[in-house]
């Protein structure tokens, strides 16, 4: 059971990312994995930017300049165009896994926490 303290909405969206993290560290991903994760990022940021805008969110401009380093630095591994092999994937798994650290259990918490106080919900 989760706690009242916890946006489903967002733990989903996260599990998608644990999941594509999954895939690549099982070998099972191919070089399409640029395309669902880039996929997933535009999807997940859309939607978090959009709360934050009709929440008002004062930490908008830090959160969204985050997402654009995400977007920049995967945009960066699709057009180096590196053959998708077992350099790659542990180099993809590691960017994802401390990307995950720092931005979903640093900021994306004060936006949880922010959220859930808000009358917004």
């Amino acid at each position: 059971m989760r706690s009242s303290s916890e946006l489903i909405w967002q733990d989903k969206q996260h599990q998608i990312l644990f999941d594509l993290i999954d895939e690549i560290s099982s070998g099972s991903a191919d070089q399409g994995i640029f395309a669902r994760l880039t996929d997933y990022a535009e999807n997940h940021f859309l939607i978090e930017e959009e709360y934050m805008a009709q929440l008002n969110y004062p930490g908008t401009d830090v959160h969204v300049r985050a997402h654009n380093k995400f977007r920049k630095e995967l945009r960066s591994m699709v057009e180096h165009g590196h053959q998708y092999d077992e350099a790659v994937r542990s180099s993809l798994t590691l960017f994802l896994s401390e990307w995950l650290k720092r931005h979903i259990f640093g900021i994306d918490k004060k936006l949880e926490q922010f959220v859930l106080e808000s009358e917004r919900k």
